[in-house]
């Protein structure tokens, strides 16, 4: 039997800011449907420098913090994803995730999207769309001064 799909947790993940922003309300229903839910204790890793992560996190509540190698922690939160770099490259996480305070998160391994990726082609092709914008913004948070203008035509 299907679990219940929460309609605040689709809220969350859809109106999301920094989230992936090309899923529609329907595609984050499929996922929250097949994602498993998963909870973090402040201070509690939610991803591990290293470990390989075969799947994505999806925070749906509190805030965690990407403790990166050249130093800062940017703080991520509801909507959010982390993990997707060794979800994408199927390599060992780049950095550790650590949570700040208590985290809910929808965890979606590997087998269990390509399943529905072979179902709805559409929404792997929204998901990967969404993932590769995350990331490219989270790169040029990296790259460029904090409030500096960001060009066209590079």
């Amino acid at each position: 039997m299907p679990k219940k799909t929460s309609p605040q947790d689709v809220s969350v993940l859809s109106s999301a800011r920094n989230g992936l922003t090309y899923l529609t309300a329907n595609d984050w229903a499929l996922i929250a449907d097949k994602a498993a839910r998963l909870q973090f204790k402040a201070g509690e890793f939610v991803v591990r420098k290293g470990k390989r992560t075969h799947g994505v996190y999806m925070l749906l509540k509190g805030t965690a913090a990407v403790q990166l190698p050249q130093g800062g922690a940017p703080i991520i939160g509801p909507g959010e994803v982390c993990g997707e770099i060794s979800f994408i490259d199927e390599l060992p996480a780049t950095v550790d995730v650590v949570a700040k305070e208590a985290v809910e998160a929808f965890y979606l391994d590997r087998p269990t999207v390509q399943g529905l990726f072979e179902l709805f082609p559409h929404l792997g092709s929204r998901f990967y769309r969404s993932m590769a914008s995350s990331l490219s913004r989270r790169l040029r948070e990296l790259i460029s001064p904090a409030g500096a203008p960001v060009g066209k035509g590079e």
